[in-house]
């Protein structure tokens, strides 16, 4: 009977033991890293328990659809050319990304230290670009092309790859969701002055949703539109190495309520380009916040037959070279025809800085009495910035 009691003791003891050591600790332990290549050809879920990592380019191919929850953090690799990391919805995927303001989700470098549950890291700052590639979308809607063909590749993936290929017939075309995306630390380069832009849209259509969109420290254009239909809402660009939104191929969706943040390499606020092929259409921009620094020259340029309606505009921090211009004979003509039209813009110009000095037109000598614009102290135009309370440019100040 006594060494049955030892037996049993033993056995508890040896139970509460071996459950202080760690049965009794119920914390999950985060999922390594998950390293993602080449095609996604079945729809997919990417969580937020564990960092996804795009290694080289990622590509989610026609009738596939790639679900990422809210909170979840992507990084990409590093790499350069044929080697740059990106994540590429093809024309007829799906991408369905619905961040929260509390959660959003986020793209960014593999250096960034950014871990689960976070929403920003501390070694990385608004100067760290070009640490990987971007994300870009292709759609179906219809373009302006040389040569008025069809389709097109697209800016920053190889001729060679047909992933790249964006255009069609389908103005409706749905390429998904996204929802409080922040892109972060983008812009590889693959060739020679080719680099990858923040957020690049390809042709994307009107069944497309577009909300609450934050682009931070990419090495070139912050969001470029190619074509397409598909609406903006709620977009702020920060600190990018060339333009804060850039038109191209007659996009005629509507950006509304944006925000353009300069960085001390950033080139121009706006850059809008027209057709290059026989369709001409008209894109609207609607609420905009231009915010300048004290070196940058181009608060926006209009050129290459540009074709559209931008309105209710506030512009301050400039220097006194900056100007708002149209560069070429057929966006002139366009604004004399009210179809290249500027509607409510207020400006808080630099010290020694005018009107007449800051709105160029070398091909119409009125274009600076034409204009609708007005000086301000305190604006009554502009976006509405809380919507970006999310954002990281918040978190740091930058507006």
């Amino acid at each position: 009977m006594k060494n049955l009691f030892l037996s049993v003791f033993t056995a508890l003891s040896l139970g509460l033991l071996f459950t202080s050591c760690g049965g009794g600790d119920d914390t999950p332990e985060t999922p390594d890293p998950q390293s993602i290549t080449g095609e996604i050809t079945a729809n997919t879920t990417w969580t937020n328990d564990r960092i996804w990592v795009l290694n080289q380019k990622v590509v989610v191919k026609s009738g596939v659809t790639l679900t990422i929850e809210a909170g979840t953090i992507i990084k990409g690799s590093e790499g350069q050319g044929s080697l740059a990391s990106a994540l590429v919805i093809a024309r007829g995927g799906k991408i369905m990304a619905e961040g929260t303001a509390s959660e959003p989700i986020i793209f960014t470098s593999i250096n960034d230290n950014i871990a689960v549950g976070q929403t920003a890291g501390t070694n990385l700052t608004a100067a760290d670009n070009g640490l990987w590639g971007g994300l870009l979308i292709m759609g179906n809607a219809k373009g302006s092309f040389t040569g008025d063909v069809s389709e097109f590749n697209i800016e920053g993936i190889p001729a060679s790859d047909s992933f790249g290929l964006y255009g069609g017939t389908n103005d409706a075309d749905n390429s998904g969701v996204l929802k409080y995306v922040s892109i972060r630390h983008g812009g590889a380069e693959i060739g020679e002055g080719n680099e990858i832009n923040g957020l690049t849209l390809g042709c994307v259509g009107s069944g497309t949703v577009i909300q609450n969109i934050e682009v931070v420290a990419n090495y070139d254009d912050g969001i470029e539109f190619f074509g397409g239909t598909v609406s903006v809402t709620n977009a702020l660009v920060w600190s990018v190495g060339d333009d804060g939104l850039d038109i191209d191929q007659a996009y005629s969706g509507t950006i509304t309520n944006a925000m353009v943040i300069q960085g001390t390499t950033s080139q121009s606020g706006l850059e809008i380009d027209g057709r290059e092929g026989a369709l001409e259409r008209a894109f609207t921009i609607d609420k905009l916040t231009l915010k300048g620094n004290s070196s940058a020259s181009k608060i926006a340029e209009y050129k290459s037959k540009a074709y559209g309606i931008t309105k209710n505009v506030y512009a301050y921090g400039w220097s006194a070279t900056s100007t708002i211009k149209i560069s070429d004979v057929v966006s002139s003509d366009n604004f004399v025809a009210g179809n290249l039209d500027f509607i409510n813009w207020q400006l808080t110009l630099a010290s020694g800085a005018t009107l007449a000095s800051t709105l160029s037109n070398s091909f119409n000598a009125t274009f600076a009495t034409d204009i609708a614009f007005s000086t301000v102290v305190t604006p009554s135009t502009g976006a509405d910035a809380t919507a970006f309370n999310w954002t990281y440019a918040k978190s740091k100040s930058a507006f």
